[in-house]
């Protein structure tokens, strides 16, 4: 297991799953901190803290069961025409959904926030919060609904990095405890980062929908799919994490750029 972690592919999977669940987190937290503020004053950081603890929970559970369908690789049902062959397992299933849920996600996310950026936000606001217990269940939902995007992104940054599929859960659960751990600790400074810098955010959004094209290949790729005799191939995780680094090394430069200029 060590082994296993200490590889550049592991490392390398564990820092880009990291920051990305950081970034994708950043809504969460600003729902998270509006649920919280209808409290009174005294009750406001307990509610956040038992709030985000309890997501993490929440997501290891989900983490460990979305691994166990993934872990379900027999084909269960094959496609046979001239032109088409699949062989359908829930593994396949669920990856394939996943990467349509990421790219709807993604591209609908990125929509609102240029065209309706406080839409969520007023919604939540509107929510009635009468008690410390009230504000915890209205945290988790929030979290719920947040999570699967995250999830099935830790799932296409790790599918496949080890044949043991127990390793790749236990990578997915330290960057979430990780990923939680700094949004706890550094929840206003990286949201005024965010608010200051949002191309990092929708960085975060377009890099979803690589994701989720990643995941339909793959899927595609697992289940031995012919398209006319021919086969569909995996895309290397290597590119991915190119276009990520190579994303936020230009952005980085237009960082400093306009720091310069102001």
């Amino acid at each position: 297991m060590l082994d296993f972690l200490l590889t550049s592919d592991a490392i390398i999977a564990l820092l880009t799953l990291t920051f990305l669940e950081i970034i994708l987190g950043i809504d969460n937290i600003v729902f998270i901190s509006i649920a919280a503020n209808k409290l009174p004053e005294n009750q406001r950081a307990k509610a956040t803290n038992i709030g985000l603890v309890l997501a993490m929970v929440q997501r290891i559970v989900l983490l460990f069961f979305v691994s166990f369908l993934i872990g379900l690789k027999e084909p269960f049902y094959k496609i046979e025409l001239s032109w088409l062959e699949i062989a359908i397992s829930w593994q396949a299933i669920i990856l394939f959904a996943g990467g349509l849920f990421l790219i709807y996600k993604s591209t609908s996310e990125i929509r609102e926030k240029v065209e309706m950026p406080d839409h969520d936000e007023s919604r939540i606001k509107q929510s009635k919060i009468t008690s410390l217990s009230n504000a915890i269940t209205q945290i988790l939902l929030i979290d719920f609904i947040f999570s699967i995007d995250s999830i099935l992104t830790a799932v296409g940054m790790t599918n496949g990095l080890h044949e043991n599929h127990n390793y790749n859960l236990v990578l997915m659960i330290i960057a979430v405890v990780i990923s939680i751990i700094i949004m706890i600790a550094f929840a206003n400074p990286i949201r005024k980062f965010i608010e200051t810098h949002p191309s990092i955010q929708m960085l975060g959004l377009a890099f979803l929908i690589l994701i989720g094209f990643m995941l339909i290949t793959e899927a595609a790729h697992l289940s031995e799919t012919k398209f006319f005799d021919k086969t569909v191939g995996a895309i290397p995780k290597g590119y991915l994490y190119f276009a990520i680094a190579f994303s936020l090394f230009v952005e980085f430069l237009n960082y400093k750029l306009v720091r310069k200029k102001n």
